[in-house]
């Protein structure tokens, strides 16, 4: 089973990041503090950054170690940032960030819900999670929306180095394949 080399939504179009991209990627949202405030890297210094970056997830993602892809708006062609995670046996972490500009529109919502949807489908898991700062609720919403249950709260557990050196607590939420969505998830 392998992942779709392009999903489209009512909206989006979805497809693997290319090392071609760093540019892009680079300009629209990899180099913005504000975008990675809440993420488990660094804002990218330089596009060799992301050129890296890619070259390292390119090579995860045709090994099957990961699943990733870069997230468009269908009409213009615009990127609008990404979703993906890394395989591990029977699950999924995953995460998605997305430029400034697109906050609030619900694309994340979209393309975290059709990621999911995919990867039950496609790839060899079981199960699909994802943390989120306990300081981040409106990543907490998108997850809620996408149909992942909130599972707990892991305390001192990930380092976010946007935000400090210090372990910070953080949501942990998933799904696991065949569990049924309530309307109130949609």
């Amino acid at each position: 089973m392998t992942a779709p080399n392009e999903i489209v939504t009512s909206r989006l179009m979805l497809r693997p990041p290319r090392k071609s991209d760093a540019e892009q990627i680079f300009w629209r949202y990899a180099q913005d503090p504000d975008v990675t405030r809440y993420l488990s890297w660094a804002p990218h210094q330089s596009i060799d950054d992301t050129a890296a970056f890619l070259e390292r997830i390119t090579a995860d993602n045709e090994a099957e170690r990961s699943c990733g892809y870069l997230i468009f708006l269908r009409k213009t062609s615009e990127l609008l940032g990404s979703v993906g995670g890394t395989i591990d046996r029977h699950r999924l972490q995953f995460g998605y960030c997305l430029a400034r500009d697109a906050w609030g529109r619900g694309f994340a919502t979209e393309a975290a819900r059709v990621f999911t949807d995919v990867a039950f489908s496609s790839l060899p898991v079981l199960r699909i999670q994802a943390y989120c700062d306990v300081e981040n609720p409106a990543s907490a919403r998108v997850l809620e929306k996408t149909g992942l249950q909130l599972e707990g709260t892991l305390r001192s557990y990930l380092v976010l180095p946007n935000l400090g050196e210090a372990p910070r607590d953080v949501f942990l939420y998933a799904k696991v394949q065949g569990e049924v969505e309530s309307s109130s998830d949609r």
